[in-house]
């Protein structure tokens, strides 16, 4: 395997949402590391795949997150506003995960902070409604990290 690959290694699932988006949750490898990837797809007549709306998580970060999720009330109405945890992902950035409202909606938000510059572009927002299903995914990609790794070298 090239040391600067990128190998995608396991798909975990997917979030279905509105006009044909979805969000899918994948374990990836990059230069020997692995990692999660929380991403939103489109397909539409002029494009389909990935977009610039996602998140990289390291492994430590999800089995430390993936708890704080799975603890969040079922109903939106009964979730508070604010900060569940900020997480280091390497010196000098960190994931915040938060609930949060948007156009009127409550979602999950997880989003990446410098800390020189503060907020970036990466991170993205995952609807409250879904929040059972958010839970799932969570808990199986979890799951899925605490299995044997693959040997990298065999994709």
């Amino acid at each position: 395997m090239s040391e600067s690959s990128f190998t995608l290694l396991r798909e975990i699932g997917a979030l279905l949402l509105d006009n044909g988006e979805e969000v899918r949750f994948s374990i990836d490898a990059y230069r020997g590391y692995r990692y999660v990837s929380v991403r939103r797809y489109i397909q539409t007549d002029g494009f389909s795949g990935a977009t610039r709306d996602g998140i990289t998580l390291t492994p430590e970060i999800l089995r430390v997150l993936a708890p704080l999720v799975a603890a969040l009330p079922d109903e939106a109405k009964l979730a508070k506003d604010g900060a569940l945890g900020k997480f280091a992902k390497r010196p000098g950035i960190c994931v915040v995960a938060s609930v949060s409202r948007f156009r009127g909606k409550t979602g999950l938000e997880l989003r990446q902070w410098q800390e020189d510059t503060g907020w970036t572009k990466k991170g993205i927002w995952l609807p409250y409604e879904r929040i059972k299903e958010i839970k799932a995914l969570f808990v199986q990609t979890k799951d899925a990290l605490d299995e044997a790794p693959p040997d990298l070298d065999d994709f």
